[in-house]
């Protein structure tokens, strides 16, 4: 593989890498906001606050499904860039034509390691909510 090549190779996989540091800064976001939420929830025994952890783990899920999505459609450029008789032109960064099936946003958002950490902190935000409220 001549030089050229393992350079557009690099930048492709500095896209991926990008993309996966996101979603996991995401995740902790994510994780530290309900958290704190939860503690003033406790200590105030105010349900608003278990509330409003509700649409920020909302738009943190989306944004986290749209990083992935990038990623996925970046291993797909990656993928289809490594193979022998690849027609990716050198330096080509489009990854727009990886569209439905795994590269779908629907598929991103059900895949299991969102799917299972939002509706998990959900989980917990209602169940705090009840308690609060009973």
């Amino acid at each position: 593989m001549d030089d050229q090549r393992m350079k557009h190779l690099e930048f492709i996989q500095n896209v991926i890498t990008r993309m996966n540091t996101n979603s996991f800064q995401l995740k902790g976001w994510s994780v530290t906001i309900v958290s704190a939420l939860l503690a003033l929830c406790a200590s105030t025994k105010n349900w608003r606050f278990a509330l409003a952890g509700i649409p920020a783990v909302a738009i943190f899920w989306l944004l986290d499904g749209y990083y992935l999505q990038q990623e996925r459609r970046y291993r797909g450029l990656y993928r289809d860039a490594t193979a022998p008789d690849s027609s990716i032109e050198l330096f080509d960064m489009d990854a727009s034509r990886y569209k439905g099936g795994n590269f779908s946003y629907q598929s991103v958002l059900g895949s299991q390691t969102i799917w299972t950490l939002y509706c998990g902190l959900l989980a917990v935000l209602v169940a705090v909510m009840a308690y609060a409220l009973a």
